[in-house]
């Protein structure tokens, strides 16, 4: 399949219609459609139906966009990484992270990295762990920093986590209450969840303690979690990155000794990384220390 022609069907995905495409790529509109008919009759499927003025992908068609995107982006990552090679321009990396690896992790990694290779430049994106690798899959980053729970699906077969380290959580309620230290302590309590990832986890944490959690707020901020249960609104757990990035002297952290998260960087792909990825997942895992976790 031509590279040409899958960035044109990624851009009608994009675009809606293939006039807009056609303007977006500063082609002219027959040249998109050509396109479009050659990659249709390459694939003998059709991937697009008119819909008014616009199109809509087919089901074949959305799948080849899906595609198209991770090979753009692998070829774009190749085409960057030749050009660092061959001494054109310094080398690039993109890391997504969670925020409460951005807040402790990634700084020691970056200046570790910025030691080591002042030549490369590390671009920096916040995002939870599903996006992060759709991110990686589809080639817009290089590693992705992420965070899984026992109870956590298995990633796909093209990813390899390297582990980095195992992550305590921790009943967060306010001063003021009552010290119950276990989830069911707080059974008739209103909970306060986070990412989609971190929610499940705490329902069916709730479950396993025999009762289902009655979630009345939901935040990705754990700044935001510890103030919302500091204000006598609900109780939650956090992880120990999160209380290490910040602390609210009006909430009580109680560590739960069976509970934790696990927290790796992916890659996607057989070894060996290109060189600058391979830098900073070098830098990832041997520069920051073991945390101090909160008592």
């Amino acid at each position: 399949m031509d590279l040409t022609r899958l960035r044109v069907l990624v851009a009608i995905a994009d675009e809606g219609s293939v006039t807009a495409a056609a303007e977006a790529l500063h082609y002219a509109q027959p040249s998109v459609s050509h396109h479009l008919a050659k990659l249709e009759a390459e694939t003998g499927v059709a991937l697009v139906r008119r819909v008014g003025r616009g199109v809509r992908l087919t089901e074949a068609g959305e799948l080849l966009v899906d595609r198209s995107r991770e090979i753009l982006g692998r070829v774009e990552a190749v085409r960057a990484e030749l050009s660092a090679h061959a001494g054109l321009r310094a080398g690039r990396v993109r890391l997504a992270a969670f925020p409460s690896a951005l807040a402790t992790l990634v700084p020691h990694a970056a200046a570790k990295l910025a030691e080591d290779h002042p030549g490369v430049e590390l671009a920096l994106t916040e995002a939870e762990p599903e996006q992060a690798l759709t991110a990686l899959r589809h080639g817009e980053v290089d590693l992705a920093l992420v965070f899984d729970h026992p109870d956590t699906p298995d990633q796909p077969r093209s990813t390899t986590l390297h582990p980095l380290l195992r992550e305590p959580l921790y009943l967060i309620t306010r001063k003021s209450d009552r010290a119950g230290r276990t989830p069911a302590d707080h059974a008739d309590r209103r909970w306060i969840a986070g990412c989609p990832r971190c929610r499940a986890h705490l329902v069916a944490t709730c479950e396993r303690a025999g009762f289902t959690p009655e979630v009345d707020f939901e935040t990705d901020d754990h700044v935001a979690v510890q103030a919302l249960v500091a204000a006598g609104l609900g109780v939650s757990t956090l992880p120990g990155l999160a209380l290490l990035a910040h602390r609210n002297p009006a909430v009580r952290a109680t560590r739960l000794p069976d509970d934790h998260r696990r927290v790796s960087i992916a890659t996607h792909g057989a070894p060996p990384l290109p060189g600058p990825a391979q830098a900073l997942l070098d830098a990832l895992l041997t520069a920051p220390p073991t945390p101090k976790w909160p008592r």
